[in-house]
């Protein structure tokens, strides 16, 4: 079976922190991979909100998901505070990829939880259409 094997690219654009919460942990005393998820979409709002946009206004359009890979690489624990690091990879003219890296350090060693990307396109909610990303927003990235 192949694995994804994903390649961060250079060109970071963000970082933040997320503490992992008690909720945030699975059966397996580990946290969940819905939890990973939802922190993805954190650090991408968090990141958004840093440039005065949101994902349902990045300047005249909106941004949807078409899809999410995530390698998952170690296991992170109730306790830990995540780093996760955004980085930008192919743009066209109604998409982008981002890529996401989630590190945490723990007794002086630092570990790759997880590796993700997924592509993000402009989007029209009103006309439920995909929709080309502001000249702007596409110089941002």
């Amino acid at each position: 079976m192949a694995r994804v094997k994903l390649q961060i690219p250079e060109k970071k654009l963000f970082s933040c922190t997320i503490a992992v919460r008690i909720s945030d942990i699975n059966y397996g005393s580990h946290v969940g991979n819905d939890a990973i998820v939802s922190m993805l979409h954190e650090a991408r709002v968090q990141w958004l909100a840093s440039l005065q946009l949101t994902e349902l206004n990045i300047g005249g359009a909106a941004l949807t998901m078409a899809d999410l890979q995530v390698e998952y690489k170690a296991e992170t624990f109730y306790g830990d505070v995540l780093t996760i690091n955004l980085f930008i990879g192919e743009i066209n003219k109604i998409s982008f990829e981002l890529y996401y890296q989630i590190i945490t350090t723990r007794a002086e060693q630092t570990f790759i939880i997880a590796n993700a990307k997924t592509a993000m396109v402009g989007y029209n909610y009103e006309t439920k259409k995909v929709a080309n990303m502001p000249i702007h927003f596409v110089a941002l990235l």
